[in-house]
């Protein structure tokens, strides 16, 4: 299936969760925001969310610094 992460396509395999995309993709949960078709998801939905063919999902990470 193709989404757009990030702005881009991206191919995925199978019907991978919400949660199994930011593993992949961000593998620091504790500073990511995830919006998927313009909505905010909480992280504890993660596991119940299962990402379709064209979603558009943005992974948005945080970086501390000085």
């Amino acid at each position: 299936m193709t989404i757009t992460l990030n702005g881009k396509m991206q191919e995925l395999a199978g019907e991978p969760s919400l949660n199994d995309i930011v593993q992949q993709f961000s593998p620091q949960t504790r500073r990511v925001i995830a919006e998927l078709n313009g909505e905010i998801v909480r992280d504890p939905r993660w596991d119940e969310i299962m990402i379709r063919e064209g979603d558009i999902l943005e992974l948005v990470s945080f970086v501390g610094g000085g």
